[in-house]
């Protein structure tokens, strides 16, 4: 059965429509028959019908009421769905599952508002200062492509940001397609791409994370500076420079310059040396 809707801005809805994009999500996330799958924000049912015949249980939260109804009709016979409405960046998931006969989602496909990506990726990974426990052993997503370009930058390139060193010292991210505007309906002004995010404990951990969060703020504030600039509110220049050297770091550095190991590196040293104003 499929069903028509018209796409509300309110809440970003853009319904993908390509066959192939689809296949690469679906591939991407290599579902295996005992996943149980966390789908954000389902929409017409698309991508749906295709994570019900691959895994073994899907948790779909929709925050269109009106999407809802026409979603539980659509997949009336689907006794391996539980569709959720609500807002999922409010919803208590481990509370509405409880007692459903669903388990944890061990895995996150979706399709999701590019408004709030920010907000979606911070509770599905969580932050340096406090990561996710409950973890994902995978998070396949389809986002706008300059986001997915800044998650999966490298050091000493333009895109690599604040938001970069957030995420990678939190998930391996990796880039698998990019989406042309007119695979969906409405076409976004802009074209997206799929992602892939494989959470992990970083190799190298920061002994204080709130400091290293802290220093990648303070670090990203002003990309056109030098680092030892946009640090000399916490630490003296003569400090830096020298910590620099420890760990050789170039004295001209800029913060889009450091990889994330280096970020965290640069943290640690900080803390064991007491350069702290």
């Amino acid at each position: 059965m499929t069903f028509s809707a018209r796409p509300r801005k309110q809440f970003g809805q853009h319904w993908l429509q390509s066959e192939t994009v689809l296949s690469k999500i679906v591939e991407a996330a290599a579902l295996k028959n005992d996943d149980c799958i966390l789908e954000i924000g389902p929409g017409t049912g698309v991508l749906t019908h295709r994570l019900l015949s691959q895994a073994q249980q899907v948790v779909a939260v929709e925050i269109d009421y009106d999407l809802c109804h026409k979603l539980v009709a659509k997949f009336a016979g689907a006794q391996n769905l539980l569709l959720l409405q609500g807002d999922f960046l409010t919803m208590n998931l481990t509370e509405k599952l409880s007692g459903s006969g669903f388990q944890d989602p061990n895995k996150v496909v979706a399709n999701i508002p590019y408004y709030i990506t920010g907000p979606i990726l911070e509770r599905l990974l969580g932050t340096i200062i406090q990561p996710q426990i409950a973890s994902f052993d995978q998070i396949v997503l389809l986002v706008q492509q300059d986001i997915a370009n800044r998650l999966c930058a490298q050091s000493g390139t333009k895109t690599f940001g604040g938001l970069t060193v957030k995420v990678q010292y939190l998930a391996d991210c990796e880039i698998i397609c990019s989406v042309p505007p007119k695979a969906f309906h409405p076409p976004p002004k802009v074209w997206s791409a799929v992602i892939r995010l494989s959470p992990r404990p970083f190799p190298l951990q920061a002994q204080d994370p709130q400091l290293l969060q802290q220093l990648v703020k303070l670090g990203f504030a002003n990309k056109r500076k030098m680092l030892r600039n946009n640090l000399s509110s916490i630490i003296e220049r003569s400090q830096l420079l020298a910590l620099f050297e420890m760990l050789n770091i170039a004295d001209n550095v800029r913060a889009e310059d450091l990889s994330v190991a280096e970020w965290v590196s640069l943290s640690n040293k900080m803390l064991e040396q007491g350069h702290l104003t």
